[in-house]
């Protein structure tokens, strides 16, 4: 009954006949590199190891043929089984909402018998507002089912694509802001970057670097919407040729600053 699976005996199949005797069981390096998976999600195995992989790959089928030998009718038609996989969204299409095209894999027997990837594409849409680790169900996408019974569903799992400028935590959005020296002692009025396009914001006189500033509703969009955090950088400007070094002598000779005062000096 297993193996009259097509897909389960294709994805056993590429896993091979197993390890030496005596040896603990390991599957190729990559095997599982943008497939959908069978079965709950990956990560519920009691321990992760291969007898959650097997139950997860073999186990719907085993409990399956078990019922159909008392109850044949039963049998005979059976939903097809969910899918799960990941799908990683740029942080723009989060704020925005968008439609992506995503290419999946999956292990299928050809015409021969012989196991094979089969790579199927689909249009997704990303709902504005998601959070990481939330799911995106598209119906009747997973395994097709036995009988006339309808074919599964497909969950993906969402993560966020890595961002040269914005990190992500829960609802809110930081990024660092560099400063000018002359912004962060006598206060401004910059340009800070959104997903959403850029925003006035004022820094305080007096600003160091490492202050933190928030954009109140700025983060993931929601009924409560998340905060974008802007984390201050004061950045030099280089003393690249003599006229830039003159004016930092300058400014050393007339404001005599020690950034080091003695221990128990006032600041």
């Amino acid at each position: 009954e297993v193996l009259r699976d097509d897909e389960r005996r294709a994805a056993y199949d590429q896993l091979g006949k197993g390890p030496p005797q005596g040896q603990p069981f390991q599957a190729p390096p990559g095997w599982n590199g943008g497939f959908e998976f069978g079965g709950a999600p990956s990560g519920t195995g009691d321990d992760g190891s291969h007898s959650a992989f097997f139950e997860a790959l073999f186990g719907a089928a085993q409990r399956e043929a078990r019922r159909g030998r008392a109850e044949p009718r039963a049998a005979a038609r059976r939903r097809g089984q969910d899918h799960h996989a990941g799908i990683e969204v740029p942080l723009e299409d989060v704020f925005q909402g968008a439609t992506r095209s995503i290419h999946l894999q999956r292990p299928a027997l050809d015409g021969d018998g012989q196991a094979v990837m089969q790579e199927r594409t689909l249009e997704v849409a990303i709902p504005k507002g998601i959070r990481a680790g939330q799911q995106i169900r598209l119906a009747g996408q997973g395994a097709a089912g036995v009988g006339d019974a309808p074919a599964g569903d497909l969950f993906l799992e969402v993560a966020f694509a890595p961002h040269a400028l914005w990190r992500v935590d829960g609802r809110d959005i930081a990024l660092t802001l560099s400063v000018a020296p002359w912004e962060a002692v006598l206060g401004a009025e910059v340009e800070v970057p959104t997903p959403t396009g850029p925003v006035a914001m004022q820094v305080p006189a007096g600003s160091q670097t490492g202050r933190r500033l928030r954009l109140r509703g700025r983060g993931i969009p929601a009924r409560e919407a998340g905060d974008l955090y802007v984390l201050l950088e004061v950045v030099l400007p280089p003393a690249a040729d003599e006229a830039a070094r003159d004016a930092w002598r300058r400014l050393a000779r007339e404001l005599a600053f020690d950034p080091r005062p003695p221990a128990g000096a006032a600041a």
